[in-house]
């Protein structure tokens, strides 16, 4: 496993986790068990209601912000922390909390962001699992404005750390080839002093 990113940040895709089957059986189990909803944005003093769901999850009820909405965290599933203890074993992270994405069709993506949301741990490891349809992501240096590309597979994880969110955007681009649902899971580790 190596660093993707030339410079100014360390982005790990460690590839499939999990073999054909478990990953199947998670996909399926996500989109059946997670109390799933449409994200709200607020752009331009303007609510957006988006075409993705999302889901909240962590170890306390967090209140997390982003995009000027304002979200509390279910606590853990059973599965979700199953896939918490998994993380844990395979980078040494100790996440607290997971925002998922439910993407129904290769028509609905994320525009270029990065995570720097106040409530997240300075320089902490976001991971990033992806299950159903694989999807290319990009990352866009904020200075240079050169661009990564990797393609996420069916039971993948990718990780995000250190100076990674200060220098590079990340998308997930739309695209009219993907006509099935992708779930991807962002497990994070929110600032303890809240």
């Amino acid at each position: 496993m190596k660093n993707i990113l030339p410079y100014d940040g360390e982005v790990i895709y460690y590839g499939k986790v999990f073999s054909q089957k478990k990953s199947d059986s998670l996909y399926e189990s996500l989109l059946k068990n997670i109390i799933w909803e449409h994200d709200q944005a607020v752009i331009f003093g303007k609510k957006h209601i988006t075409k993705r769901k999302v889901a909240w999850y962590a170890s306390k009820e967090y209140s997390y912000t982003y995009s000027r909405v304002t979200k509390t965290a279910r606590l853990w599933t059973p599965e979700l922390k199953t896939l918490k203890s998994k993380l844990k074993k395979l980078t040494s992270e100790d996440f607290n909390s997971c925002l998922l994405n439910l993407y129904h069709s290769g028509d609905e993506g994320m525009a270029w962001h990065s995570d720097g949301e106040k409530e997240l741990k300075k320089h902490g490891a976001i991971a990033s699992l992806s299950f159903g349809a694989e999807r290319r992501f990009l990352f866009k240096n904020k200075k240079t404005k050169e661009k990564i590309e990797i393609l996420l597979e069916h039971g993948s994880l990718l990780i995000m750390t250190g100076l990674t969110q200060e220098n590079w955007l990340h998308r997930l681009p739309p695209t009219k080839k993907v006509k099935d649902p992708r779930v991807n899971l962002t497990f994070r580790i929110m600032d303890q002093k809240l």
